[in-house]
């Protein structure tokens, strides 16, 4: 069975930095697009970076565009966040989850984004608390 386990949460001011991992077992890593999610409680989950790795497509979502950076390093299971420039409407908590990807595929992630509804596993989530 896969696991996902995000790591590197915490509260931190406005404008400050964190680093988010994710580190995946139990799944063919490149047979998947890994994705991050976030969700404030009363609110809808909102995608806000995928990564395919096979391909080397990303996708941000444009109110996280030019502030987050998802990368992984060559033949390892984690996949990593940097929050740059973080703001208090960025407090949430972050979720990595992974999608199979059907093969052959192009710019997966440029193509279509965070889809919690073709998500296969989740990650338990990391808090993100930015004050202002």
């Amino acid at each position: 069975e896969a696991q996902l386990v995000e790591s590197g949460g915490g509260l931190v001011q406005a404008g400050e930095s964190l680093r988010l991992s994710c580190t995946i077992t139990g799944l063919v890593f490149d047979d998947y697009a890994i994705m991050w999610f976030r969700q404030v409680p009363g609110k809808e989950r909102e995608g806000v970076s995928c990564l395919y790795r096979r391909d080397g497509s990303s996708y941000y979502a444009d109110n996280v565009k030019g502030r987050f950076a998802v990368s992984s390093e060559h033949a390892k299971t984690t996949v990593y966040l940097q929050l740059n420039n973080l703001k208090p409407e960025d407090t949430a908590t972050y979720y990595c989850a992974a999608e199979k990807t059907p093969r052959p595929t192009v710019k997966f992630c440029q193509l279509y984004g965070p889809r919690p509804e073709k998500v296969e596993y989740w990650g338990q989530g990391t808090q993100v608390t930015v004050s202002s």
